[in-house]
């Protein structure tokens, strides 16, 4: 399993839910950068990750 590097974090009570993090994906995803949106239970929070090839890790 890779690591995961947050580039933004948005609440969750946030009145228009997950949206804003999805557009913040999805604008990372147009300039070629492999984001996708994880709900962080622990801090009510989306987060908006990419995911890093673990250096330890051989494929």
């Amino acid at each position: 399993m890779g690591l995961r590097v947050v580039l933004e974090r948005f609440p969750a009570g946030s009145p228009r839910g997950s949206w804003p993090a999805e557009e913040y994906a999805a604008e990372r995803l147009r300039e070629g950068v492999p984001a996708e949106v994880v709900m962080d239970l622990a801090s009510d929070a989306f987060l908006v990750v990419v995911r890093q090839r673990d250096p330890d890790r051989r494929s």
